[in-house]
């Protein structure tokens, strides 16, 4: 059972490098003199169905975040959110009207914030591109666990 979930895994992982490549989350450079990268780990989770069964298996690389340092690394981390009472507003405008409302979930979202800072990353474990393990990733988007993801 063990050898089919790692399958799994992989699969999953695989996923998330393709749409970080895809949204070119990162460039591989030389690490500038002086400069500490920040590390990085994958954090599994098991999608259930109602039925309790696992549908599918997420993996996400997550960034170190808490190895920030504060105007080093990050200036703000202050995340926009819309007030309940302006949700509000707008749902009873849409009832009023009989207007429909449709959502959506952005899978990648974090992966399209753009960065101010210039933050460096370990290359991800099992990810680490062949002839280059000495580059680390400079980061051009967001990716979860940096301290101005939410923000960006």
């Amino acid at each position: 059972m063990e050898d089919v979930d790692s399958r799994h895994w992989q699969k999953a992982m695989q996923s998330e490098i393709e749409s970080m490549f895809d949204n070119k989350v990162w460039s591989l450079v030389d690490l500038p003199k002086g400069i500490k990268p920040i590390g990085c780990k994958w954090v599994y989770k098991r999608k259930r169905g109602m039925d309790g069964k696992v549908e599918t298996f997420k993996a996400r690389l997550v960034a170190k975040g808490y190895t920030q340092k504060e105007g080093v690394d990050y200036e703000e981390t202050f995340s926009p959110v819309a007030m309940l009472k302006s949700i509000r507003i707008l749902l009873s405008i849409a009832a009023s009207l009989d207007l429909e409302i449709w959502q959506m979930d952005v899978k990648t979202a974090f992966l399209n914030g753009s960065l101010d800072e210039s933050i460096y990353m370990m290359q991800p474990e099992g990810f680490i591109e062949k002839g280059q393990m000495d580059k680390v990733c400079k980061l051009q988007k967001s990716i979860y666990g940096l301290k101005q993801a939410s923000r960006s």
